[in-house]
């Protein structure tokens, strides 16, 4: 499945001393946040290296069964959204490969985020709390949150403690306000240090949002 191009990569010093690796929401690619590079304005004292993975192509439910870029399919009814297990598994074990690959080229994991938007936030999510060494954080921008009842089974002790950023608009449509305040309220319950942030905003990205990505970035990435 996962036989679509590299990922985009962007390095902001000569030396990487952090990665970041960054998944896209549904029906984007990996190019969806190279902007926000720039836009985070990190220190010359921090230069990461930023991986912006492509999801493949799949059919999507809650979409008519359309073809794009997902990292698992979805679909939303009454009782809300359905999320599909198996290719959510399927997808963390290529996002561990890329993490994989960031620890070949000498970046420990505690040096290693994870973070993603939408559906590339609940994998993000997903896969850095079962992965078994310490990473540096975890960044998961207006998200529902993936498998929920089997979070505290799963759960690895090595991030049992990983600090969490959550980030969700008020007014989003899409995936909705009550959901992110759920995941906070379910993460918090599991004694993981998250960070919550709200913004007035529908299903994007705001500047004081970046700004604040900006210092937690700086807090979990001693520089």
């Amino acid at each position: 499945m996962f036989n679509d191009p590299a990922p985009v990569i962007i390095e902001t010093g000569p030396k990487s001393a952090a990665s970041i690796i960054w998944l896209h929401g549904l029906g984007a690619d990996g190019h969806d946040f190279e902007p926000i590079v720039p836009e985070l304005q990190l220190p010359d004292s921090l230069p990461v290296r930023f991986v912006f993975p492509h999801a493949p192509y799949r059919p999507v439910t809650v979409n008519g069964g359309y073809t794009m870029r997902a990292w698992y399919d979805i679909a939303i009814d009454a009782q809300g959204f359905h999320q599909n297990e198996a290719q959510i598994r399927e997808s963390e074990q290529h996002l561990r490969a890329l993490i994989e690959q960031e620890r070949v080229m000498g970046v420990d994991s505690h040096r290693i985020v994870l973070a993603g938007f939408s559906q590339g936030a609940a994998m993000a999510l997903h896969t850095g709390l079962r992965y078994p060494e310490r990473l540096a954080g975890i960044m998961a921008l207006s998200m529902p949150i993936p498998l929920p009842t089997k979070i505290a089974l799963e759960m690895h002790t090595a991030n049992a403690g990983v600090p969490v950023l959550l980030a969700h608009g008020t007014s989003d449509p899409v995936v909705p306000f009550p959901m992110g305040e759920y995941a906070q309220r379910l993460l918090s319950e599991l004694r993981l240090p998250v960070e919550w942030h709200t913004y007035p905003m529908e299903h994007s990205v705001c500047a004081q949002e970046i700004r604040d990505i900006r210092a937690w970035l700086l807090r979990v990435l001693p520089h």
